[in-house]
């Protein structure tokens, strides 16, 4: 096999600058290796308090939106920090999509590299290592990730205001009717559902089975955890099976997301009544 070998270039000493490195990732969000139906919302968004980010990228299957920092060369403070502002602002601003930190650099080896593996343990957060390798009289330019525990799930400092079904009713009407379609599928005696302020939550035998949050009519995203390897392998290959592709969090939270709507839950009826018993078969009454 022939193979050709490269070493690292830093991209500066190449005669390019950020600006070039963020029209690559504005052109090809995807290349950063992560979600899926990716597009690019804006780039140099201004904030009103603390400057501007790079580059808003969204996954619209999940409503994800990842607040993206660019920078060249070592990390450092000021840029983890600017990074954990830009994604806490627009979090606030758009509380009904998922959203991760990303903090895209040419090198973490410095002192910075425990704090932010730190951070990435406790926040949803991605570091991602841009690598511009020169390899003959050519040049090669991949992204690593570092560190990483971006899961779409509930966001640090959500509040579990409890609110009516006649919010729900309102508000988001399908992701009320999804929920309600999915309890029903459950063969349990013991389950209910929660409506709060951001989410609806279904409950079997005092676990919580999922977790609904409104995404663009008529879709919803829902999610659950599985905690135990056979049960995960189980679920996995169940979804591969129908032909899905959901996002699996296997860092911390061990969690599936996927986004349904009602036609889906009623077409994939079985499925969703087979994920229940894998993941509670000891719990589940049987008639």
């Amino acid at each position: 096999m022939d193979v050709k070998l490269g070493k690292k270039v830093f991209i500066r000493d190449v005669g390019k600058d950020e600006y070039w490195l963020q029209d690559i990732l504005y052109e090809n969000p995807g290349i950063l290796g992560f979600g899926y139906h990716l597009r690019t919302v804006k780039r140099e968004k201004r904030e009103s308090s603390s400057g501007r980010f790079h580059i808003l990228i969204q996954d619209i299957g999940y409503d994800l939106r990842y607040e993206v920092e660019v920078m060249l060369g070592e990390t450092d403070a000021s840029h983890i920090v600017t990074a954990l502002e830009y994604w806490d602002n627009e979090k606030r601003r758009h509380s009904a999509s998922y959203h991760g930190a990303v903090l895209v650099a040419e090198s973490f080896e410095g002192r910075y590299f425990n704090l932010l593996q730190t951070l990435c343990m406790n926040l949803p957060m991605m570091v991602i290592q841009a690598n511009l390798l020169e390899v003959g009289k050519e040049y090669v330019l991949s992204f690593t990730r570092i560190f990483s525990d971006l899961s779409p799930g509930p966001q640090d400092g959500e509040e579990p205001i409890t609110v009516d079904e006649s919010v729900w009713l309102e508000k988001a009407p399908w992701t009320l009717n999804a929920a309600k379609m999915l309890c029903d599928l459950i063969d349990a005696d013991d389950k209910s559902i929660d409506y709060m302020q951001n989410s609806i939550s279904i409950w079997v035998k005092g676990k919580r089975a999922y977790r609904l949050k409104r995404s663009s009519q008529p879709s919803s995203v829902v999610s659950f955890w599985a905690f135990d390897n056979e049960k995960v392998d189980a679920i996995s290959m169940l979804f591969s099976d129908n032909n899905f592709a959901p996002y699996y969090n296997l860092n911390q939270n061990r969690e599936f997301v996927l986004t349904v709507d009602e036609d889906m839950i009623k077409s994939k009826k079985a499925m969703f009544e087979e994920i229940i018993k894998i993941r509670y078969k000891s719990l589940l009454s049987h008639r």
